[in-house]
């Protein structure tokens, strides 16, 4: 799977809400996730416990950039979250854990997140994802800049590293 997408910090998580609201969207609901990433030779390998969708694992592979930028990745769902945490970690090793609250909407075929990451503070996010019917990588970041000026998100707000590198940090 893949989709184009950003993250940035955010300087007001109510104010961005509310221009959130004004866009024609769906609210997909609140989020709260544990997402425990795993040593890895390549990419990010993380184990995400989420109470809208339960536990998956995720692999990624996404160039650190700021504007909007191509992340490639595999879901799959996980039945034991405990004991495939357990196992992981013995042959892996767990290097960071990221607990966040999301809010979740739906443009079209862009996730819009509104994170509260515990120990970093507020971001967004936004997610263009690709499948059959969306597939142009150019409609979809253009779509992703249209949101970036519709919520007033400045290039001087936009992070190129994930969650898991700030918090090391």
């Amino acid at each position: 799977m893949e989709n184009i997408e950003i993250k940035a910090k955010l300087e007001s998580l109510e104010q961005t809400r509310e221009r959130v609201k004004k866009l024609e969207h769906e609210y997909v609901g609140l989020d709260h996730q544990i997402d425990t990433y795993f040593n890895t030779t390549n990419g990010r390998f993380k184990l995400r416990e989420s109470s809208l969708s339960g536990p998956y694992l995720i692999f990624y592979l996404r160039e650190d950039l700021n504007g909007p930028k191509c992340s490639v990745y595999q879901k799959l769902p996980v039945e034991d979250a405990t004991g495939l945490k357990e196992l992981l970690a013995k042959m892996q090793g767990i290097h960071t854990v990221i607990e966040k609250n999301r809010e979740i909407f739906l443009y079209q075929n862009v996730r819009i997140h509104l994170d509260s990451v515990k120990n970093l503070g507020a971001f967004l996010e936004f997610e263009a994802v690709m499948d059959e019917t969306y597939h142009d990588r150019e409609i979809e970041t253009k779509k992703v800049e249209y949101l970036m000026e519709m919520l007033s998100i400045k290039d001087e707000n936009l992070i190129s590293e994930s969650y898991e590198n700030l918090i090391r940090r």
